[in-house]
């Protein structure tokens, strides 16, 4: 076997790498997570250094990690900041880091990436060279973020630490209207939102749901000042940009919707979607004139009504946000895997992931006492 470690997706072939792709999905697709790299999206100014492994066998690639070197914690949402001031209280220094995930991402997904049916070899490898590399590179850990369950299992018998997260993710029960979705809701809920999409509609905004080919340069124009505003305004910076967008745009045209708000033949705020063959992935929202309740129109019910029309069955619409919960979407737990160079600060990180995971269990069964669905 060939083991190789790269400084640019492009030094691997599209081809090869998607063939290692599950399900489709659009975040670890060759062109995804090259678009980063060539429009500037991660690289040094941002933290995030590629470092991505490969294993061939006879010329053929039969397994990969997304990996990044990382310098700090910005876009990852599994936070580590109380670790990193631990470790500066020590006098010890925390980064750089080894990190796989999809930069700025917080979506489900393989991270280690083989081919079929030889899972457990492969990974054994990939998991020994990231090692192999840690100590290399003398960094203080490596973490693996939104992994799925079967590599999640994987790293807990490599002994890794796993912390435990809650999301809201919406279902598709073979609803065959966005009316039997709400059917499925008890009263008050149903009433809530049809009072949202009604005002809506009625303050005059047209809603567009365009994909990678019917979206134009202006429509990908108006969406990046969108989401630039937002992040200028309230989460600091803005790493994607107009040049990402509409890359992907081009390169994965079916994979991406995009919903776009007219009012007064203008176009005032949107919202970015992603999916894979059966999960629809809501990334970013972003205006320039707040609408009452055009945000749930936007991100959350369109994106069911797309979910329900096209046989979707999953919904993950991002990171936190309790109020989620009142539109249909229920809390569902995720994990990352961890491991730590020095082995002083193991024993006080695993009481904190044993705590986490308790305070998260503890969360889930409160949340889930507001569903809004109609018992069964």
């Amino acid at each position: 076997m060939d083991i190789k470690i790269h400084n640019s997706l492009d030094e691997i072939s599209s081809q090869d790498w998607n063939k290692l792709v599950k399900n489709n999905n659009p975040f670890l697709k060759h062109e995804f997570l090259s678009a980063m790299e060539k429009c500037d999206c991660v690289g040094d100014h941002f933290g995030w250094l590629p470092r991505h492994i490969s294993i061939y066998e006879r010329g053929e690639l039969i397994g990969a990690m997304p990996l990044y070197e990382k310098y700090n914690s910005y876009g990852e949402f599994v936070f580590d900041h109380a670790w990193a001031d631990a470790y500066e209280r020590h006098g010890l220094r925390y980064f750089p880091k080894l990190v796989s995930a999809i930069p700025y991402t917080p979506a489900t997904g393989q991270r280690l990436l083989a081919t079929e049916n030889r899972f457990e070899e492969i990974s054994g490898i990939l998991v020994n060279t990231l090692l192999e590399l840690a100590n290399e590179m003398e960094v203080s850990s490596f973490h693996c973020l939104f992994p799925e369950a079967q590599e999640i299992d994987f790293f807990a018998q490599q002994q890794f630490l796993i912390r435990h997260d809650v999301q809201f993710h919406w279902q598709n029960k073979n609803y065959q209207s966005f009316e039997e979705f709400l059917t499925s809701l008890n009263p008050k809920k149903r009433k809530n939102i049809r009072q949202e999409r009604r005002k809506v509609n009625e303050s005059g905004v047209r809603l567009r749901v365009l994909d990678g080919h019917t979206a134009t340069e202006k429509d990908w124009q108006d969406w990046s000042l969108f989401y630039k505003k937002t992040f200028d305004e309230k989460w600091g910076t803005a790493t994607f940009n107009y040049d990402f967008f509409s890359t992907v745009a081009g390169q994965l045209p079916d994979q991406v919707v995009l919903v776009l708000a007219d009012l007064d033949n203008r176009c005032i705020a949107g919202s970015l979607m992603y999916k894979s063959d059966t999960t629809l992935y809501g990334r970013h929202w972003g205006c320039i004139e707040n609408i009452n309740s055009l945000h749930f129109e936007a991100c959350y019910y369109q994106g069911i009504e797309h979910c329900i029309k096209n046989g979707i069955k999953t919904f993950e619409p991002g990171a936190q946000g309790e109020h989620k919960i009142a539109r249909g979407f229920l809390p569902t737990r995720t994990r990352s895997a961890h491991w730590l160079a020095d082995d002083q600060f193991r024993v006080p990180i695993e009481n904190f992931v044993a705590h986490e995971k308790a305070a998260i269990s503890d969360y889930m069964q409160q949340l889930e006492k507001s569903s809004p669905y109609k018992p069964t």
